[in-house]
């Protein structure tokens, strides 16, 4: 085990999961509304996305490249027309669902949904390769080395969820009904613009 190499992984799955984005609006959503678990469920889903694509990149991606070239316009479909639906679904006028209880369907649910969400984006395994490579970590890390590598992403990923969802219910429990449901609105808000950028850009591809 190489102790080194394990905290790069944390850290990278961290810098990767942290900044905002269409997942991250989803998981503050799910915490709001359904609790600190429905958050941490939708973490979950990306951080396995985020260790399949490490596990890629660990493994060399340049024999999968053209195959990713070539599915990224129906990817980029796919995830902005889920993201669409996901943002109008969350706008839609409910009730107050703050001490909602969520079973295990709906949590594997929300994790599903985080997974594919993520694994739609190609570009992420880019990410990973293009900082594997600036830490030093080339492709075709072998054996021991690389599961250690794609096991601290994984793990890096999953504790920025779990950061994000504590403190999003921490807030949750310290302010009223009406402002959570404000926040959750603009977070599906951003999933809504995040899944029109997507549609703009795989109808560029398509056109260009």
């Amino acid at each position: 085990m190489d102790p080194l190499l394990f905290a790069k992984g944390l850290v990278l799955g961290m810098a990767i999961a942290a900044p905002l984005g269409p997942i991250g609006a989803l998981c503050i959503n799910r915490t709001l509304e359904r609790g600190f678990w429905a958050g941490v469920a939708g973490g979950l889903g990306t951080a396995l996305a985020d260790g399949v694509y490490a596990a890629l990149a660990a493994a060399g991606f340049t024999a999968l490249s053209g195959v990713l070239a070539a599915i990224e316009w129906p990817l980029q479909v796919v995830g902005g027309l889920f993201l669409l639906y996901l943002g109008l679904q969350d706008l839609k006028p409910r009730a107050d669902v703050s001490a909602a209880s969520v079973g295990s369907k709906g949590l594997l649910a929300t994790t599903a949904a985080t997974f594919l969400l993520t694994i739609a984006n190609p570009a992420t395994i880019l990410s990973f390769a293009a900082i594997f490579a600036g830490l030093g970590l080339a492709a075709g890390e072998g054996g021991s080395a690389a599961v250690m590598l794609v096991v601290g992403v994984f793990l890096g990923s999953l504790a920025w969820w779990f950061f994000l969802s504590g403190a999003v219910s921490l807030m949750r429990k310290r302010l009223p009904q009406r402002f959570t449901r404000m926040v959750a609105q603009v977070s599906a808000v951003i999933l809504i613009v995040f899944g029109v950028l997507a549609l703009g850009l795989a109808l560029r591809s398509l056109l260009a």
